[in-house]
């Protein structure tokens, strides 16, 4: 099964909690991205900034944010983050959740490796439907069922010994990274 560190950008640009107001603006702009984890010294991200937390500024309203000047007042906080090993559908979970569009993804002591985006997690789909083909079939090979795959739907024929393996087989093949769908007709 793939995970983050397969997806994910390594190296991602942070910035510090006294970092200005300006310099975020500049970052953001310079690397083409619409957020930057905030890392202390140990290189642990407290925080993120991203595009939305500097749009107050442009109102002058009476938030906080309208009148931040550094990092440590604009960021979201705490940072919610992912660790590279975990999976591309725990990644999911937690933006959907969370109404994320990018997470920072972070070592096993919580210090920043790099980000992952939504676009990132649909890497998965790009496999070709060769490479699902072969694992699918792998996973299936001694129930003698046969496995075609066009654009990421797998189809399984063939005949099972007992009817009430059918569903164990579409779950197992629908796990598989990259399967789109799954459309059974075995018996």
């Amino acid at each position: 099964m793939w995970n983050i560190a397969d997806v994910m950008t390594f190296g991602a640009v942070s910035v510090t909690a006294d970092t200005p107001f300006k310099a975020i603006v500049d970052l953001l702009e310079a690397h083409g991205v619409n957020a930057v984890p905030v890392v202390d010294a140990a290189d642990r991200v407290v925080g993120v900034v991203s595009s939305a937390d500097l749009l107050p500024k442009l109102e002058v309203s009476g938030t906080e944010k309208a009148h931040a000047t550094a990092a440590a007042e604009l960021m979201s906080a705490p940072a919610i983050t992912v660790v590279s090993t975990a999976t591309l559908p725990k990644a999911a979970r937690i933006m959907e959740s969370a109404g994320l569009k990018r997470l920072p993804v972070v070592d096993d002591h919580g210090r920043l490796v790099g980000m992952v985006t939504r676009r990132d997690l649909l890497k998965v789909f790009l496999r070709s439907d060769a490479e699902i083909r072969r694992e699918v079939t792998g996973l299936c090979a001694r129930a003698g069922i046969d496995v075609e795959v066009a654009d990421g739907v797998v189809t399984l024929l063939g005949e099972v010994g007992r009817q009430s393996a059918i569903p164990a087989f579409v779950r197992r093949v629908e796990r598989v990274d990259g399967v789109v769908d799954v459309v059974s007709l075995l018996s």
